[in-house]
């Protein structure tokens, strides 16, 4: 066995979500300017995938936010987000909309410490469980008609700050990957959609002619 080589399984790239079908599964849980009369259930659900959106964050770390996580200070609003081997990474808020929601989210629920998104039917105000986000967010987007699995929202998120120019290095630390090599997928992907769009031209250029 010591003399047969190690079989190397190659990583499929990444399957991120469009951004308009994503502002479209969040426009059906509620606009982020929502009525007075929104179930807080509501309100947190548009809130928490939403965090996982502009975080760039797995479906499992947001649900095991706490409040304590968050630094909402004027011009420095920042989460501190627990990942994998007890690594902890800080990612600025920097989207003011979304921010104003988060605010609006904490002053309904009236939240000043411990999980930053519970459950309403356990009775015992616990986090929220990875499974039941999941459930809500496959109704949700049951509801929007369209199909995007929870974790590709962290897809959409690191792709779009690679279509950015944002450098490898920077969102390998946005995401909490332990190395480089992990992010460097998003790049190939992005050269996929660059040689999409080249074609497209060469399309576009020879019914021209």
């Amino acid at each position: 066995m010591d003399r047969i080589d190690t079989v190397m399984v190659p990583k499929s790239l990444p399957r991120p979500a469009v951004a308009a079908d994503v502002a479209k599964v969040l426009a059906v849980i509620c606009s982020r300017r929502p009525r007075k009369d929104l179930s807080l259930d509501r309100l947190r659900d548009r809130v928490l995938f939403e965090t996982a959106y502009v975080c760039g964050a797995r479906a499992s770390e947001v649900c095991g936010l706490y409040v304590e996580d968050l630094d909402l200070r004027l011009d420095d609003e920042h989460v501190r987000i627990h990942g994998k081997s007890g690594s902890v990474r800080t990612v600025p808020l920097d989207d003011r909309g979304y921010v104003a929601l988060l605010k609006l989210y904490l002053a309904r629920a009236g939240y000043s410490a411990g999980p930053l998104f519970r459950a309403s039917i356990n009775g015992c105000g616990g986090p929220l469980s990875y499974d039941a986000a999941h459930h809500r967010w496959q109704s949700c987007c049951a509801a929007a008609r369209v199909e995007i699995d929870i974790h590709q929202l962290r897809h959409a998120h690191a792709t779009e700050l690679v279509n950015a120019g944002v450098s490898i290095e920077a969102v390998r630390r946005r995401l909490g990957h332990a190395s480089t090599e992990t992010t460097q997928l998003y790049a190939l992907l992005d050269d996929k959609v660059a040689d999409a769009e080249i074609r497209a031209a060469r399309r576009r250029r020879d019914r021209a002619t």
